[in-house]
């Protein structure tokens, strides 16, 4: 195991659990482990776990809300090609503002980290041919309808929403290592009723689609 070139990351136990019971993967195949609850906790665990293990590339794996569920249906999953943060400002609302209307990039760039600033949005990577697919981070869940419509009208082509992966995404390109998320789909956003979820359905259509990424040679390939 300590020679896998991939790092699977988890938000939280219970998906780890689940992704397990669905039938998980084979003993190194990939290096796994979790990056936390929400960005601030997967952003400083995914930074000490890359300095740690040098993986080749990440994987995060998980659930997510889609916006749409006719397009993304309950118990699907998506590849995404982008991650955006919401929330990382000044206001909130309509007024909010985010880092390119503020002029603050979160992060200016470096010799050594990111090329360019890094603002709120940030490319993954995704095996060649990959539909695009725009994930969109918060800091907290939408917990209705009209907050869901607020956010996607900030970020009209996102089309799910999660709590890690923008800061997952963060810390690998600060440490120029490819990240590529598959979130499974197990609610609308905005519904918080846990009766109407479906994590294993979600996580074992999740497994399936991360197996086909993980054998793809090629995929997470640094340039």
């Amino acid at each position: 195991m300590s020679g896998s070139p991939t790092l699977l990351l988890f938000p939280t136990e219970l998906e780890r659990r689940r992704f397990r019971d669905q039938g998980g993967i084979d003993p190194g195949y990939a290096l796994r482990g979790i990056c936390g609850f929400g960005p601030v906790a997967a952003a400083a665990r995914t930074a000490q776990l890359v300095a740690m293990l040098r993986p080749r590339r990440v994987l995060l794996i998980g659930i997510a809300g889609a916006y749409d569920v006719e397009r993304f249906p309950v118990g699907s999953a998506v590849v995404f090609t982008r991650v955006a943060i919401d929330g990382v400002g000044a206001g909130e609302g309509a007024s909010f503002q985010g880092p390119p209307a503020l002029g603050f990039p979160q992060w200016p760039g470096s010799p050594g980290t990111t090329v360019a600033p890094v603002e709120d949005v940030l490319a993954l990577a995704a095996p060649e041919g990959t539909e695009a697919a725009l994930l969109l981070t918060t800091c907290a869940a939408s917990d209705s309808s009209a907050h869901a419509a607020d956010r996607r009208a900030r970020f009209p082509s996102a089309i799910a929403e999660d709590m890690e992966g923008f800061a997952v995404a963060l810390a690998c390109a600060l440490a120029r290592v490819p990240c590529g998320i598959v979130r499974g789909i197990s609610n609308e956003v905005g519904d918080r009723d846990a009766a109407h979820w479906r994590i294993p359905a979600a996580l074992a259509e999740a497994r399936r689609v991360a197996l086909a990424i993980l054998a793809d040679g090629d995929w997470g390939t640094a340039e």
